[in-house]
């Protein structure tokens, strides 16, 4: 499904029925990441999946990016739907818009689920190397920010055993096109320090990571949970910073726990 939003096209789905799930993905990936969720849980839950601006078949406008446009483009889809609250579950760069959402419109927010992410901003050796990687996309293309990010999102034990889930996440980081891929890495390497905002969120949090997330470490889900009252954190073993996809039994069952203990508050 596509609608226009904020005067660009996002594709979404939208299935099932129940507490709306809206599910934020992972840089430089796409809605399809998370099939494994919204076949397990859109039987009980309203599950919403949204390609962000710059990813999979919404627009890639040549244009300046940032996460709060970015949140702003999913409160957008979520007026479209008629959906006044929603637990948010973003992944890595979908956590970051989780808190840009927060920040600004912690009315639609039911509850929190931050997986395999961190709320500091960049060190600047982290804006550098986006910088760097902006470059390499511009000059060598999205194959060569696959080649870079598979290392980076999947545990070296993935990339030898599941040759289709490797294949999987190349091929949706090369279906990007660049203004895209770009326009990304210069919104998160802007983004603001989201670690002073912690103590004032007051929705229910679930921290989700990866134990062999090398990008997002278990030491950042638990200085996340530390500081939002009454979070919990949960490691998910064998699994690196697409721990959605690495271990879809153990991240579903865990959402599924935690979303239906909200009731219809």
């Amino acid at each position: 499904m596509k609608a226009t939003i904020n005067r660009i096209t996002l594709a979404y789905d939208d299935q099932g029925k129940g507490i709306p799930l809206v599910f934020l993905h992972a840089f430089p990936l796409n809605r399809r990441m998370w099939d494994p969720q919204t076949a397990a849980l859109s039987g009980r839950f309203r599950v919403i999946t949204v390609d962000l601006r710059g990813h999979g078949e919404s627009d890639s406008p040549l244009w300046h990016y940032s996460l709060d446009q970015a949140a702003e483009d999913v409160v957008g889809l979520l007026d479209h739907l008629s959906i006044e609250k929603a637990v948010f579950v973003g992944l890595s760069m979908g956590g970051y818009v989780c808190f840009s959402l927060y920040r600004s419109h912690a009315a639609r927010v039911l509850a929190l689920v931050l997986a395999d992410t961190r709320a500091g901003a960049d060190t600047d050796e982290g804006r550098i190397g986006r910088f760097e990687m902006a470059q390499t996309a511009y000059r060598r293309g999205a194959a060569a920010i696959a080649d870079v990010m598979i290392p980076k999102l999947l545990t070296p034990r993935t990339v030898q055993t599941k040759p289709d889930l490797v294949q999987l996440v190349r091929a949706m980081i090369q279906g990007n096109q660049i203004s895209g891929i770009a326009g990304d890495l210069m919104a998160m390497a802007e983004r603001p320090d989201s670690l002073p905002i912690l103590p004032a969120i007051a929705c229910p949090t679930l921290v989700l990571v990866g134990q062999e997330d090398v990008a997002t470490p278990p030491s950042e889900a638990r200085l996340m949970a530390g500081q939002i009252p009454g979070a919990r954190v949960e490691l998910i073993p064998e699994a690196g910073h697409l721990s959605n996809l690495e271990r879809p039994d153990l991240f579903n069952r865990m959402v599924e726990e935690f979303a239906a203990g909200l009731g219809d508050s």
